[in-house]
């Protein structure tokens, strides 16, 4: 309560000091008094004179005209080329590709070449090779004719005897005959055939 009466006490005697001037005397303390000062007006400067104009020139007169000198060119003359025109050889005749024929045909063995009986008997036994005990089979082959003569043998086979093999191509060489093979066109052709002679100490003669 004591605070309460202290407070409004305050604030009545500081309405009182504002009323009677108090607040006046605090603005004036405050307020620092102010000065004047006169400014003159600053006037621009004039504007710079222009210059002079230059001097008129003086133009020069002009040359006096003078032609140019009259310069005379020889041409050439020109010569027209020569203009030599070769023949146009005539065009290569056409190649006429003639066909190859067809291959022959081949000719065909019809008839086997045929022995002529009792003409291609086994040769006797060699007498060497039969004091050597010496046997087996010769295996020969035989080249007839278009005349049915042997033309040619070889041994196809050996028999393991020199002697014995040497005896049957030369027997089949000399004494055989044959009837010549027959081919397809119906022609006489020559044939190879084989002939097998079997040599055996118990048959020789």
């Amino acid at each position: 309560m004591t605070g309460l009466v202290v407070t409004v006490a305050l604030h009545i005697a500081l309405v009182y000091a504002m009323i009677h001037g108090l607040a006046r005397k605090i603005v004036e303390v405050v307020l620092p008094p102010l000065e004047t000062k006169i400014i003159e007006e600053v006037k621009p400067p004039a504007p710079d004179k222009p210059p002079p104009p230059p001097p008129p020139k003086l133009l020069q007169p002009p040359p006096p005209f003078i032609p140019p000198p009259e310069v005379r060119i020889q041409m050439p003359v020109q010569v027209a080329p020569a203009i030599t025109v070769t023949p146009t050889p005539p065009p290569p005749a056409p190649v006429v590709i003639t066909p190859a024929p067809p291959p022959p045909q081949p000719v065909v063995v019809a008839t086997a070449a045929q022995r002529i009986a009792d003409s291609c008997e086994k040769p006797p036994y060699p007498a060497a090779a039969r004091r050597a005990g010496e046997e087996g089979d010769v295996r020969v082959r035989l080249l007839i004719d278009v005349n049915g003569r042997v033309l040619e043998t070889t041994i196809e086979k050996s028999s393991g005897s020199k002697r014995l093999d040497e005896a049957s191509r030369e027997s089949l060489l000399n004494d055989c005959k044959y009837r010549p093979a027959m081919g397809s066109d119906g022609k006489p052709m020559r044939q190879w055939t084989t002939v097998i002679h079997v040599w055996r100490l118990r048959d020789a003669r």
